[in-house]
């Protein structure tokens, strides 16, 4: 699916086409990629209740999204699924743009007794987060000693409400997940579920990141054609993110997600909307454009259109790109952190 040809275009020629809306900044896992436990501890003060977007301001918005080419829009968090009525939103967002692909990412904990709701809201698809089929590594990555089986049964969940293909995204951490890349591709091959391999990336300032724990997509390919053969296949759509292959043997399909190794900014058609109406135009920015405020502040339709697409239009965000042609780390300091804006 291509970007509308009435989108706005930015600096470096992108058009606008996907959103990703933020419905909360609490998650139930602390990953340590995302939110390390060291950091969101106890003690640590998330967004009050009234600061952070009614339903009826996130479909107001997302409509006016809506008119500048929206393509497909994803609920995301922190973790989406914390939020309570989270299938009214859906509803609610599938009544003002029928006509729009509404996913979600999830990190599967709550998802058997939520699929079937949220389908029948109006969800098209899913895309779960499963970093490992090892179940000691499973609940070492999830920070909270969560069942790995739980998010399996979700998966299935989601398949029989008819949410599929689902996508299982899988951060690659060299030294702690890497050497079940494997057995990860292994259980799903077959299976209809689409596994996608993610390059641990430097996403905020919280996660300790370093280049060297970042396992390149040559290396995830290369290991997984000790399963089978693999075939590469063509993008879906102008700015899809993940690079796909299938097997040789037509048991299904895998990706892997490049921004480290092989950076996609050229073709980057995505916003995203942060749980307290702050806009983002890239994963690793550091300034957000806020929204609530003059939303609340009485500004009609118009003038959020406006002050939307003028954000857009002068948007010349090329962050992966930049790292890759450098040789030291880029500064850190300050960048939105990914449990924010929902990766």
């Amino acid at each position: 699916m291509n970007p509308s040809a009435d989108a706005p275009v930015d600096r470096l020629g992108r058009r606008f086409a996907d959103l990703r809306i933020s419905v909360t900044d609490r998650c139930n896992f602390r990953c340590p990629y995302c939110m390390p436990r060291e950091i969101f501890g106890p003690g640590y003060e998330f967004l009050p209740r009234d600061a952070i977007l009614s339903f009826e301001e996130i479909v107001r918005l997302a409509a006016i999204f809506g008119r500048m080419g929206l393509r497909k829009l994803r609920l995301t968090g922190g973790e989406p699924t914390v939020r309570a009525e989270l299938s009214t939103l859906v509803r609610m967002l599938r009544e003002t743009l029928p006509e729009i692909d509404i996913a979600l990412t999830t990190n599967g904990s709550r998802l058997a007794s939520l699929a079937e709701p949220l389908k029948a809201a109006g969800l098209d698809r899913v895309t779960v987060s499963l970093d490992s089929i090892d179940p000691e590594i499973c609940r070492e990555m999830n920070g909270v000693d969560f069942p790995h089986e739980r998010v399996l049964e979700g998966i299935e969940a989601a398949a029989a409400a008819g949410l599929g293909p689902i996508k299982i995204n899988a951060v690659v951490k060299r030294g702690v997940n890497d050497e079940g890349i494997v057995d990860m591709a292994r259980h799903f091959r077959g299976t209809g579920h689409i596994v996608r391999f993610i390059e641990y990336m430097d996403v905020g300032a919280t996660n300790g990141w370093k280049l060297d724990e970042v396992v390149p997509a040559r290396e995830i390919i290369e290991r997984l054609e000790q399963v089978e053969g693999l075939e590469a296949v063509q993008a879906a759509y102008t700015g899809e993110v993940a690079r796909r292959w299938r097997w040789s043997d037509g048991s299904g399909e895998i990706g892997v997600i490049t921004s480290v190794t092989q950076p996609f900014c050229g073709d980057c058609t995505r916003a995203r909307l942060s749980a307290e109406g702050s806009l983002y135009t890239c994963l690793f920015a550091s300034v957000g454009h806020d929204l609530r405020g003059p939303l609340r502040e009485g500004a009609d339709d118009e003038e959020l259109y406006q002050r939307i697409a003028g954000v857009w239009t002068v948007r010349e965000d090329r962050y992966s790109e930049l790292r890759a042609a450098m040789t030291d780390d880029l500064p850190r300091l300050g960048r939105v952190e990914m449990s924010h804006i929902g990766g």
